[in-house]
């Protein structure tokens, strides 16, 4: 079931949204591959941001 709040939050702009990946490290000896799980360490893979906190007017003190 999709979680209603994650469409609130902006897509993360380090991964765009796709923040874990499979790296292959390549073939062994035995054609099986091995792979390293690797998430997005801006967002810590969730794939959003925190919303941008107000903007401060220029000038104000």
């Amino acid at each position: 079931m999709p979680e209603e709040h994650a469409q609130d939050m902006p897509i993360c702009g380090d991964c765009d949204g796709f923040p874990t990946v499979a790296i292959t490290t390549g073939t062994n000896a035995d054609g099986s591959r091995a792979t390293l799980t690797v998430t997005c360490p801006a967002c810590k893979g969730t794939g959003h941001t925190m919303a941008p906190g107000p903007a401060h007017a220029k000038g104000a003190a």
